[in-house]
């Protein structure tokens, strides 16, 4: 059967059945009573609530190639525009410059004010012609 899926292309992974955490892995996923997730550590050591415990926890879940470096950006970097922030809402994690593409000229209130009190004025006083 092997040399048949060979020929067409196709190969066989073999795979691990059953729910054990592999020898190499500290622990598995496992449920609480409520359905909730929760780690389930292999060995009685990583379970203990003392500072040995958290250190063995720590060694466990340690990973060589990872680190944690914070992204920020150099002293002198210009500040980027955010064209999307104006319309979407504020992100402080993605903050950037809020600027709008075009503005609107302000509108001049006071002629407003003249305007309104000359209409004003004219429903108070009729005309003469009117008499």
């Amino acid at each position: 059967m092997k040399d048949e899926l060979k020929k067409l292309g196709l190969r066989i992974r073999h795979r691990k059945v059953g729910g054990d955490a592999a020898p190499d892995k500290p622990g598995k996923i496992g449920f609480d009573e409520l359905g909730n997730a929760k780690y389930e550590w292999q060995d009685d050591k990583l379970n203990e609530d003392s500072e040995s415990g958290e250190r063995a926890r720590r060694k466990a879940l340690s990973h060589a190639g990872l680190s944690i470096v914070d992204d920020e950006p150099p002293a002198n970097a210009p500040i980027r525009q955010n064209p999307k922030g104006l319309r979407i809402g504020y992100d402080p994690y993605q903050s950037g410059m809020l600027t709008k593409k075009e503005w609107k000229p302000k509108r001049d209130l006071r002629e407003l004010s003249k305007w309104i009190e000359m209409k004003k004025k004219l429903d108070q006083n009729p005309p003469d012609d009117e008499k």
